[in-house]
């Protein structure tokens, strides 16, 4: 097999970040792609979907949108584009169409396998993302024939979808966007709401996400944590790029028509039953927007910022009382599932027990335990932001000197694999 000094797994933003850091450094390296650069956002996005982030967030090491529409939100196929253009521009070493199989210990480092070949390597950088799979519930096995199951994966525009009513379940960022869609194109929306985090669009004159980035919240680093298991799990924020700067929670969807339920618990003969915790599910989202506005005008008071608009505070999320507490599935008023809840990365081909007995990534900051296993693009991995297109930016570069490091090690003990050095 040929020897490469770092194997990088994935050429998507996270990837390509990853390699522009090592070419700066004049590491060897080689990007495997299973399918195109930027492939999960040509292929695996519905068609109305843009970035929760504002334009001028997309920033990546050598790299800063300069465009005319830095307050705007690319497409997924503006992001694809954006991506495509940054791994011509940096050069980086991609092979794509190239599938890797297996990861395993090899000497000092590790052996790569793909369907085209395989290399050996001192490193190997995870960078496949962390929403390669559905994670969906096994209840979804005790739907009702003839009911269309679908996730946002498998979602692409209200015409895929059957007449008739919708449930979908979770109230994250993609669960949001898709009930929104259904809701306009006049289909009954049936939302089952679980843990959710709720933020307005725009506060106080400016994209919520500025306030974020200038107070700090997006930059608070993994080892400032107190829980950094529940930093970790916290679902993506109720936001959307396709709304023209509108806020999408769910007192908006409820004032379009939804109908919200709690969390979906079980399918037992045919009828849904919901958890009867919508009312505290939703506090708790209001009082943690409350606490965060709190923190960015505390914040804006510190700086004695000129800010032309005051503090704002919303109304608590409207819930029906009492809500209800099943559904029956096999009346016909629900046609189709939207399966919103979450994904998981698809790890089955490395070779590596770096999943815990709960399913939960083992890293310190993309630091594995197997020295030269590195991660890339997981929730907090180094930063709240670390899920962001930005938030790739800061961590390829700090992962990229602990990676140095690590071959500087690997080269004084056995100076041949240095060779890819510059």
């Amino acid at each position: 097999m040929p020897h490469v000094c770092v194997v990088v797994v994935g050429a998507g933003h996270c990837g390509l970040a990853m390699s522009r850091c090592l070419a700066e450094r004049s590491i060897d390296h080689v990007v495997l792609e299973r399918g195109e650069v930027a492939n999960s956002w040509r292929t695996e996005r519905w068609d109305s979907l843009r970035l929760l982030t504002p334009n001028w967030l997309t920033r990546l090491p050598g790299y800063a949108y300069g465009g005319a529409d830095p307050d705007g939100y690319m497409s997924a196929d503006e992001v694809a584009d954006v991506i495509e253009a940054y791994g011509a521009d940096t050069a980086a070493p991609v092979r794509t169409g190239t599938t890797v199989t297996s990861v395993r210990p090899a000497g000092r480092g590790y052996a790569v396998e793909t369907d085209d070949g395989g290399w050996t390597a001192d490193a190997v950088v995870v960078a496949s993302g962390a929403c390669n799979v559905a994670s969906v519930p096994a209840v979804r096995e005790a739907v009702p024939p003839g009911i269309t199951s679908l996730t946002p994966a498998e979602y692409r525009n209200p015409d895929q979808v059957p007449e008739g009513g919708v449930l979908v379940v979770g109230a994250s960022a993609s669960g949001v966007q898709i009930a929104d869609e259904l809701i306009r194109d006049g289909r009954p929306v049936t939302i089952a709401v679980g843990e959710h985090v709720r933020v307005p669009r725009r506060y106080r004159g400016a994209d919520i996400l500025w306030w974020m980035e200038a107070a700090g919240v997006l930059d608070e680093r993994y080892d400032q944590m107190d829980d950094l298991v529940r930093a970790r799990s916290i679902p993506s924020m109720q936001l959307a790029g396709s709304l023209g700067g509108e806020t999408l929670d769910l007192n908006a969807l409820s004032g379009r028509g939804a109908r919200l339920v709690g969390r979906l618990s079980a399918i037992r003969d045919g009828r849904a039953l919901f958890s009867g915790s919508l009312p505290n599910v939703c506090a708790l989202a209001d009082l943690k927007l409350a606490r965060l506005l709190d923190t960015l005008d505390a914040w804006a008071a510190r700086s004695e910022l000129d800010v032309p608009e005051p503090p704002e505070r919303f109304p608590p999320t409207a819930v029906p009382s009492p809500p209800p507490l099943d559904l029956d599935l096999r009346r016909g008023e629900i046609r189709t599932i939207v399966w919103a809840t979450g994904y998981r990365p698809d790890l089955s081909w490395l070779g590596l027990p770096v999943v815990n007995a709960r399913g939960r990534l083992i890293h310190e900051g993309g630091v594995t335990r197997f020295p030269g296993i590195y991660l890339m693009g997981m929730p907090f991995l180094r930063r709240r932001k670390s899920t962001l297109i930005d938030g790739a930016r800061a961590d390829s570069q700090e992962l990229a000197a602990h990676l140095a490091t690590h071959l500087d090690s690997v080269a004084r003990e056995a100076p041949h694999h240095a060779a890819g050095r510059g």
